[in-house]
């Protein structure tokens, strides 16, 4: 009888480079070289008879077929997983809560939080967006939350550092901060820069003005945001210049030239924060199964 069905190993990486949009970007995901995880594309291709990616020097996207594929792709490897986790005793249930910061994948975080609760459907998970600085400095048996998921700035070399508990953060993601404007503004803005920020509890929107202050370089806040969402909003409607990172970036809104003057921005990392002292084992586990999800 001839084979029917998909090679699971071949779905994760297919997912992890139609994610990442690149081979190179996807290889790294799965921690395979380039060449393998080429190889094993050009299997699923055939295996499924129809091509699932165009190939470009910006990278790759998905054919319709592809995200047809894409689709049933997440829900085939989530059910591998639970039912995997449900076998060796780890099948979660009870509530859990996520604090997140907006910056993290916005465009993706909602597929990413139905993964996790189709992997643990008997798991009611309660989600709530806080400031970084907030995360962080949650301590203790009345935080709010129990498992969080903050981004921090990577300045000469140096992490910001969680005071809730001495054990270290796990870094879960790496993204470049760009400098941004809206697609169709004008690609030299005139100075004073208009500025469209986060409230002064955002820590990379303190940076960034502290940033702008160093290097001498006049700006004008032009408009104020209350999240990320908005802040795209924002820019897409051409109100100003910010700066996200890689994954906050939305339709609409494009990098700025390097020419404008405007100074180097340093890389920014999210980090899942380490378990409290005597936390149950449902959370500890819990956070185990989030970590594959968010890096």
């Amino acid at each position: 009888m001839s084979q029917r069905g998909f090679d699971l190993t071949q779905l994760r990486t297919f997912i992890a480079v139609a994610e990442s949009g690149s081979v190179s970007a996807g290889a790294e995901r799965v921690f395979l070289s380039q060449s393998s995880v080429s190889e094993q594309l050009k299997k699923l291709e055939e295996r499924a008879g129809q091509p699932l990616f165009v190939r470009s020097k910006q990278g790759v996207s998905a054919t319709p077929a592809g995200s047809r594929l894409l689709e049933h792709a997440r829900r085939i490897i989530a059910m591998s997983e639970a039912a995997f986790e449900d076998l060796q005793g780890r099948s979660l249930d009870g509530e859990l809560r996520i604090a997140i910061t907006d910056y993290y994948r916005p465009h993706d975080i909602a597929r990413i939080l139905k993964t996790f609760s189709e992997q643990h459907p008997r798991l009611k998970l309660h989600v709530t967006v806080l400031p970084s600085a907030v995360i962080d400095s949650s301590a203790g048996d009345d935080a709010s939350f129990d498992i969080g998921l903050s981004l921090r700035l990577v300045t000469d070399g140096t992490r910001g550092v969680s005071r809730r508990a001495s054990a270290p953060s796990t870094v879960v993601r790496r993204e470049k901060l760009i400098w941004v404007r809206a697609a169709d503004a004008s690609p030299r803005p005139v100075t004073p820069y208009p500025l469209v920020l986060l409230p002064s509890s955002c820590q990379l929107q303190r940076f960034v003005v502290k940033l702008l202050d160093e290097h001498k370089v006049p700006y004008l806040v032009s408009h104020s945001a209350s999240g990320v969402a908005g802040l795209q909003l924002a820019l897409k409607a051409g109100l100003g210049i910010s700066c996200l990172n890689e994954s906050s970036i939305g339709d609409g809104v494009v990098a700025c030239p390097a020419a404008v003057g405007l100074p180097v921005l340093p890389t920014v990392e999210f980090h899942l924060l380490p378990g409290r002292i005597g936390e149950s084992e449902r959370v500890s586990n819990a956070r185990t199964a989030l970590m594959r999800l968010f890096s």
